[in-house]
């Protein structure tokens, strides 16, 4: 089906249209996505500048995770806050493609990633005496490939076919970013077959992973029982970042997704919680609680000090 698109741009409706509101959503945003992406640069370069941390599949993975949070955020937020400082809130039709492109593929992968780090748990819990030969450096390069890989072709897809919709008439998106429910208001034709086909690519595919990491943790948790105190203690620690984290990304997705494509009043809210706070909260949830974490990063700072003596 060829493009019939006549729209050459979008206009968002953005999260206010009072001046003062937009003034003080510019200013709490922008310390939000200054602090989000800073939070997880540091954990990434803290990792990566500890070979003891970087040696252990979970922190592999937490440096994926947190790099895909910083890409995450930075896709909507800054033209999010951006738009504050504008009366009309517009993007191209390029652009709006660009942004579910990008929204789809980093939140792909970022499902994937999380369903590795639930396995490489089990298998630590569960399996400890084959935890090196089974989460083996190879294994976790695939993992990560695959990562990609998924949320390319998850991402692709979407983006083909919403690209591929009429779009003629109506070009005003009550949001503050490009996502595939609000356009398909906008089309030119009959999309319910298409809607379907979001609910069962993003929706169902939400829950079904979101049912098989709770399950996972259930395993866990049951096999705990056998553990010492010690060892419940840090477990318990661990997979409840985990679960935590899980629950802030999954449940957002599976209530935008997992329906029809129809509009609520507070869309919006759950979107911004989405896309926006929960990439802040997962360092704050997964590293800054984490002992090890924070010992590198006090250990990093130290040289970085001594550096800046030495010059």
């Amino acid at each position: 089906m060829q493009n019939q698109s006549f729209v050459t741009e979008f206009v968002f409706l953005g999260l206010s249209e009072k001046p003062h509101v937009q003034k003080i959503v510019f200013i709490i945003f922008l310390f939000i996505y200054i602090a989000t992406v800073c939070g997880n640069l540091l954990i990434v370069a803290t990792i990566i500048s500890s070979p003891a941390l970087m040696g252990y599949p979970m922190y592999f993975f937490l440096v994926f995770l947190s790099l895909l949070d910083a890409c995450f955020t930075s896709v909507c937020a800054p033209k999010m806050i951006i738009d504050c400082l504008y009366e009309k809130k517009t993007i191209s039709f390029g652009g709006c493609m660009t942004q579910i492109f990008a929204v789809h593929f980093f939140s792909g992968a970022e499902v994937i990633v999380l369903t590795t780090m639930a396995y490489d748990r089990y298998v630590a819990i569960c399996k400890p005496l084959h935890y090196t030969s089974i989460m083996n450096s190879r294994l976790c390069r695939i993992l990560i490939g695959v990562a990609w890989a998924g949320g390319f072709l998850h991402s692709i897809i979407l983006t083909l076919l919403t690209s591929q919709l009429p779009f003629c008439g109506p070009n005003i998106i009550d949001h503050f970013m490009c996502d595939i429910c609000p356009l398909l208001k906008l089309a030119c034709t009959d999309s319910h077959i298409f809607g379907l086909f979001v609910v069962v690519n993003s929706g169902f595919f939400c829950i079904l992973i979101f049912v098989i990491l709770l399950v996972s943790y259930g395993v866990i948790l049951f096999s705990l029982r056998n553990h010492s105190t010690e060892g419940k203690k840090k477990a318990l620690s661990t997979c409840g970042s985990h679960i935590t984290v899980v629950i802030l990304f999954f449940v957002p997705c599976i209530f935008e997704y997992a329906r029809p494509p129809t509009s609520f009043s507070f869309d919006k809210l759950v979107e911004m919680f989405y896309t926006v706070l929960t990439p802040l909260l997962n360092p704050l949830i997964y590293a800054f609680r984490n002992k090890e974490v924070m010992n590198a990063m006090r250990k990093l700072w130290s040289k970085r000090m001594m550096v800046s003596v030495e010059k």
